[in-house]
This record gives C-alpha cells, structure tokens and sequence, in this order.
C-alpha cells in the first residue's frame, strides 16, 4: 500500500474543495445582504475561514508526500475514493460549523453540533438530500449556495472531476474512475479515462446551464433560486432553497415540468447523452436498461396517481395547503413525486405520509430500484434490477427443465457468470444493509430517553440513506426532517449515505484483513 500517493491526492482534493468554498465566498462579497446583516456576513467570513483551513491542511499534506513513487493502484485507487467522501465531507461540513460559533442570534443552533454539520455536508456530497434543518430559509445565501454546490459537485463524483481538471494521473486516473463512477460501467464513451470523465462533465454543464436558464426564463424563478435547484436536480440530490421544498412554487407548473424532465434526464446513463451528441440517437431506443426504466416510472407514476385519486382525500402539499384530490392534481402531484422518488431526487410538492398505502408501497419499491448505472442517482440501480429479473426467470426455468441450458441474455449480449454472481450479491448486500441500518438505527434510538422513533421511520430513514434519496416516511417523511435523532443514529446514516454513494463494496472491502495485507 502506498499511502504517501494517497495522502498526497487526498491534498490536492482538498485544496480544490476548498478553492471552490473561497470562491463561493467570493460571489457574495460586497452585496448588499453581506453589507446589511450580520448574520450574512458571518456565514461569507465561514466560508473563506473553512476555505483557508482547508487549502493549509491540503496543500500540507501534498508538499510532504509529493515525492515518491506515483504508481496509483487498485488498493490505492478505493482507499483514496473512500478517504476523499469521509474527508470531503468533514471539510464540506466546516463552513456550517463556523458560522453556529460566530452567529450568537440564535440560542439553539441546529449547526452547534458538528455531527449535525457533518450529516448535513455528507448527505449533500452523496446527494442524498436529507437535512437536519427544520428552517431552511433562514440561512444565508452564501450558505445555502454552497449547500447546493455540495450536491452538483457529488452528483458526478468529486473524483470524476479531480480525474477531469488534474493531469498527470496515469493508470491511476482509470482506477479512480471505475471507482467512484456510479453504477456499472457506463458505455458509449470514449476510450480514455481522463476524455472520458471530461465528456461527462461538459455534458453535466451543458444541462446545468439548460435547466438554471428554462427554470430562470420560463418558469420565472429567482435566478439563485433556480441555480440551487438546478444543482439538486441534475445531482438527484434534492437540498431547496425553500421549506416547502418544490411546494413553494406550486402555482407555477411550469417548474414542476421543467424539474421532472431534468430529473428523468439526471436518472439516466449519461453514456448515452454522449451518444446523442455523435448522433446515434437509436443507441437510446435500442438500450435495455433506459426502456425499463421508462416502463418503471411510467407505471409506477400510473398506480401512485390512481390510488390518490381513488382515495378521495385531501392532497396536502408541502406548505400547508390543502387540495381536492382531482384527476388533475392527483396526476400533477403522483407524476412529480414518482419521478423524483425513483430517480432519488427527493424533491417534495406534497405530503405523501397521508397518501393511500398503496401509493406509498409503490413509492418505497422505486425507492431500492433507483437510478440507470452511469448516471447520477442512486438505488440498486434499473440495469441491476433487471439482471435480477432475468436470473430468477432462468432458475425458475431451470427447476422444471434442467436439461435446457439457456444463456441469459442482456439486450443482444450473453451475460457473463461473474457479472449475474455481483449482481445477485450487490442486491442481496444492499437489502441486508437495509435490514441492518434500520435496525442499529432503532436500537441507539431506543436507548434514548427523549426519542419517538417508529420503525417505519428507523426502515425508511436507513432505505432514504443507503439509496441517497432523503425522505422517508413517518418522521423522516417529506414535510419532516432527520434533526431529531440522535448524533448516534446520524453517524450511522451517513455510513450508509457513503455505502449507497460508493455502492456498498468500495467501502466494505476496507475492513477486509487481507485488503491491508503485503502479497
């Protein structure tokens, strides 16, 4: 193992965290709000303090491991991917920390404990969504923009863009890329590592600055407003600017179309854009995973709709208001949250704790299937699901007619044994850590004398962590927030917030003896 490459990435990661956090700063320097408030003034100091401490500690830890032998391995490739989101998120987590100690205004900081501020940068990083905040809109702008940048920025990993902007990476730079790059390994791009994580990044930009400029133009949103949505949306994260999440703009449709679309496009394999881009358009029509995962949320959104409105009662939007449940709205309401459940967007319009248990059933299923591979939502992901499918056909085949050896078939290719044994094993691994989570999560809660925790909260918060989605149900649900549990149970959400980030194997196998052992 050599850890002096490792420290010495890991430094140089930091240092371009942190010059994006200076940068951040930068933008509000000199406005109005910075001039006028204290409170804002504070957070901007936060964010150059944090940037500070960061580039000091990174560029430290780079000067005194920058000699040596730069040979990046596949050990070294995973300890590095798994050190940069732990690392990542501590630093992520110091501008929040630092302006609960410089703000006095208020008495019970949700930020004075750094294990809240640890949870909130980790799962913005993951793009997770879920938040400790019950008052979202108070913080600073500052604050709030670098909150969304912690999701853009992890949407396509924070190593997919290190490998991206740093030469001089070799071999190591394709290690780090089959890594940390969500989902199996995403087709149709270009050969080399470093062009390929460069496409993946221009076409991320280019729909960031498509969907900032239609929710800015046509839906007529504040320009920050819709540049932090923008950055949850494509980052299937779902941190708002708002309370009331996507619910604050309910009497303008035209954001909620504008949002579904981008989610649908962010819950994709981004291989396939760049096919696009060459003009193999039928690529897209001819892919396997993309037609089911259409077919997924298309019925999906059909049950969810048709139960509300079946239901007949009130639909309860995300602010407070009351609605009938009408065709009309039922569609709206079932069609926006199936899009952004499956996806793992998390985004909110209504209340979906008080829709029909069919519904929710629908909804808590999407939530394991998740996004395609190769795109930037979490999940189980479609591809994995469908190997899944198409294994338990063939061995339910098998138990009847033995003598018939059919090979299963993935689109017009022959799956490979090793490639059905990881999918079956990464299921049966999630659905285990599921299991695990919400129970580890009930039993610290249990030992707290001021906790409430239901176990459909403890299930679904431990489902909404390890499949980065954000909202649950019960007490974890869309109008609520994760603040109350204990910093115990918070830790053991962000574990699962890194597994289901870096797909549960890149994580576990560093507590594997043999992984630390010399050959």
């Amino acid at each position: 193992m050599n850890l002096r490459v490792v420290l010495s990435q890991l430094g140089l990661l930091a240092v371009l965290l942190s010059m994006i956090m200076i940068a951040t700063a930068t933008l509000f320097l000199g406005t109005e709000s910075v001039m006028h408030s204290r409170i804002d003034g504070h957070a901007v100091t936060a964010l150059f303090f944090a940037g500070s401490i960061g580039s000091l500690i990174g560029g430290s830890m780079w000067f005194f491991n920058r000699s040596g032998r730069r040979y990046i391995g596949r050990k070294e490739a995973l300890l590095l991917v798994a050190l940069s989101w732990i690392v990542g998120a501590a630093l992520a987590a110091l501008p929040y920390r630092l302006w609960a100690a410089l703000d006095h205004t208020q008495t019970a900081h949700a930020f004075s404990s750094f294990v809240n501020c640890y949870f909130e940068a980790m799962s913005g990083l993951t793009t997770t969504g879920a938040t400790v905040l019950s008052e979202i809109e108070s913080l600073p702008r500052s604050l709030l923009l670098w909150r969304a940048l912690t999701h853009w920025l992890g949407g396509l990993g924070i190593i997919v863009l290190f490998v991206a902007v740093l030469p001089g990476l070799g071999v190591g730079g394709k290690r780090l890329f089959q890594v940390e790059a969500p989902g199996p390994a995403p087709e149709g791009l270009q050969p080399h590592i470093r062009e390929t994580a460069r496409w993946l990044w221009y076409i991320y930009l280019g729909l960031t600055v498509t969907q900032a400029l239609a929710l800015w133009g046509v839906a007529r949103m504040d320009f920050f407003d819709a540049l932090c949505h923008t950055f949850a949306t494509l980052a299937t994260g779902g941190f708002s600017t708002r309370n009331a999440s996507v619910g604050a703009y309910y009497n303008t449709p035209a954001a909620d179309v504008i949002i579904i679309f981008f989610m649908f496009l962010a819950g994709a394999n981004f291989g396939l854009f760049y096919q696009a881009c060459r003009g193999q358009w039928k690529a897209i029509l001819r892919d396997t995973e993309f037609r089911f995962y259409c077919c997924l949320l298309l019925g999906g959104a059909a049950l969810v709709c048709t139960a509300i409105a079946i239901s007949g009662n009130p639909i309860a939007l995300t602010d407070g208001t009351q609605l009938p449940s009408t065709v009309g709205e039922s569609i709206r309401q079932g069609v926006f949250t199936t899009v952004a459940v499956q996806t793992t967007t998390g985004f909110c319009t209504s209340d979906f704790n008080l829709w029909p248990f069919l519904a929710q059933a629908v909804l808590v299923t999407l939530m394991f299937v998740g996004g395609c591979s190769g795109s930037t939502g979490g999940g189980i992901k479609v591809i994995r699901i469908w190997i899944a499918i198409k294994v338990l056909i063939a061995e339910i085949e098998h138990v009847f007619r033995p003598q018939v050896i059919r090979p299963v078939r993935l689109g017009r290719t022959t799956m490979d044994p090793d490639l059905k044994l990881g999918t079956v094993a990464y299921v049966l691994g999630s659905l285990l850590l599921v299991a695990l989570g919400g129970v580890t999560v009930m039993l610290l809660e249990q030992t707290n004398p001021n906790s409430t925790c239901d176990f459909t909260s403890a299930a679904t918060a431990s489902v909404a962590t390890l499949f980065t989605i954000g909202p649950g149900l019960a007490r974890v649900g869309a109008v609520e927030n994760y603040g109350w549990f204990s910093d115990a149970s918070k830790m053991v959400l962000c574990v699962l917030m890194t597994l289901g980030r870096l797909e549960v194997f890149a994580i576990v196998v560093l507590f594997s003896p043999s992984f630390w052992r010399r050959y």
